[in-house]
C-alpha cells in the first residue's frame, strides 16, 4: 500500500524537520517535539477540527511515528496524542473532550494515562488504581508503571477500579497533594516513563464504564507504536547494509559475500512485509471496516497481530544488526546498541507479543 501524496508530503516535512534539529541540536534539547506541532501540528493530527486538530486519522499519526522511529527521536506524540488523547475522545464525554484536547492538540500540553502496575499487562481487568467515592467526590490510591512521560505530564489521566467492579477514568492534577510522581529507569534512554503513585488524590471522573475507552486506547497505541518499530527496523537496515558496503575485509566489501546479501535480503522482506502490514491495519482503523464485517478481524485483532509482528521484525533486524556490524556494534559510541535497546522496551510496551497472541487465538476460537 502506497502513501497519499497528502502522506507524502507529510513524511518528508516531518523527515526534513527532524534531520535539521538533529543537525542543529545544542545542549541536552535533542527533541525537535516543539517545533513539530508548531510548524507541522503533529499532536493534533488525529484529534478532530472541533476539539482543535486537524481531523486526520490513525494513517497519518502512522507516518509520524515512522519518521520518529528512524531516529529514535524522543517525543510524546505516542502517550499524549494517540494513547490519552484517544482515551478521552472514546470516553463520550464531550465536556472533557473540549476542556483537554485542544491544549493537547496545539503540544502546549502534555497528557499521561497512567493504566498498568509493574506486571505490565495493560489490561482493562488490571488496573493499577483503585478509586472511592466520598462526600467531596472521588479519591484514588495505588502506583502505575511505565507511564509514558508521566514525570513531566501536565494532564494525568488514571484507569481505576470501582466498587461496583467497573473501571472508570480520571482526571488528575499532577499538582495535587497526594500524587507522586518519578522518572524510570529505563533500558531505551530515549523512552521517558514514570512511576506513578496516588494516595487518596483527588480525581474528576470522565465518561462512564472505561473498558471500552481503554481498549481502543490500547488498539490505537499499539498501531501506532508498531509503526515506530518499523521506521526504527527500516533505519537499522539501513545502516547495516551501509556497514557492508563499506567495511572491507579480505580485500572486498563484506557485503560481496553472497551469505551476507542473503541475511540484508532476509531483513529487507520483513521490513518491507511490516511496512505493508501497518499500513493496511492503519487504514482499516480509519475506515473500520471490521464493523461491517463479522467474519472480517476487529480491531483489536489487528491491532494485536501489528504488534506482534511488527515486534518481532524490529527485534531480528536490530539483533542482526548487532551481528553484521562486528566487534563496533556492542560499542557504546555506535548507534546499534540503541536500535537493540528500543526494540526490547517496545516489544513490552502495551503488552508482550504473548499476550497479543493470546488475544489473536481467543478471537479465532470464538469463531
Amino acid at each position: 500500500m502506497d502513501l497519499t501524496v497528502e502522506q507524502r508530503d507529510l513524511r518528508d516535512a516531518v523527515r526534513g524537520l527532524i534531520a535539521k534539529a538533529l543537525v542543529a541540536k545544542t545542549g541536552t534539547d535533542r527533541s525537535p517535539w516543539r517545533r513539530l506541532c508548531d510548524e507541522i501540528g503533529v499532536a493534533g493530527l488525529a484529534i478532530p477540527e472541533r476539539y482543535g486538530g486537524a481531523g486526520a486519522g490513525l494513517a497519518e499519526i502512522c507516518v509520524v511515528m515512522e519518521e520518529l522511529g528512524a531516529n529514535l527521536t524522543p517525543s510524546p506524540l505516542l502517550g499524549s496524542a494517540v494513547l490519552a488523547a484517544a482515551a478521552i475522545l472514546a470516553s463520550g464525554d464531550a465536556a472533557a473532550c473540549e476542556r483537554l484536547l485542544p491544549a493537547i492538540a496545539d503540544g502546549s500540553a502534555i497528557a499521561s494515562l497512567a493504566w498498568t502496575n509493574s506486571a505490565g499487562h495493560w489490561d482493562t481487568a488490571e488496573v493499577a488504581y483503585g478509586a472511592r467515592e466520598t462526600g467531596s467526590g472521588w479519591e484514588l490510591d495505588g502506583e502505575a508503571h511505565y507511564v509514558l512521560d508521566g514525570a513531566a505530564a501536565d494532564v494525568l489521566l488514571i484507569a481505576a477500579s470501582l466498587p461496583d467492579a467497573s473501571t472508570g477514568l480520571f482526571e488528575v492534577d499532577p499538582r495535587a497533594g497526594g500524587v507522586a510522581r518519578a522518572a524510570a529507569g529505563t533500558m531505551d534512554a530515549s523512552r521517558a516513563l514514570a512511576v506513578v503513585r496516588l494516595t487518596g488524590a483527588p480525581g474528576r471522573r470522565i465518561g462512564g464504564d472505561a473498558a471500552g475507552a481503554l481498549a481502543f486506547a490500547r488498539d490505537q497505541a499499539c498501531i501506532a507504536l508498531s509503526a515506530e518499530q518499523v521506521g526504527a527496523a527500516k533505519r537499522a537496515l539501513e545502516l547495516t547494509v551501509g556497514h557492508l558496503l563499506t567495511r572491507v575485509q579480505f580485500g572486498q566489501p563484506i557485503g560481496g559475500f553472497q551469505a551476507l546479501q542473503h541475511r540484508a535480503a532476509d531483513l529487507y522482506v520483513l521490513v518491507e512485509s511490516a511496512r505493508s502490514l501497518i499500513r493496511a491495519v492503519a487504514s482499516a482503523a480509519d475506515e473500520a471496516d471490521g464493523a461491517a464485517d463479522p467474519t472480517a478481524p476487529g480491531p483489536g485483532t489487528r491491532a494485536a497481530a501489528a504488534k506482534v509482528y511488527c515486534s518481532e521484525v524490529l527485534t531480528q533486524t536490530a539483533s542482526e544488526m548487532i551481528q553484521l556490524h562486528g566487534a563496533i556494534g556492542v560499542t557504546w559510541e555506535h548507534q546499534a546498541h540503541r536500535y537493540l535497546k528500543r526494540a526490547h522496551g517496545a516489544r513490552y510496551l502495551f503488552g508482550s507479543p504473548s499476550r497479543h497472541l493470546a488475544t489473536i487465538a481467543a478471537s479465532l476460537i470464538d469463531r
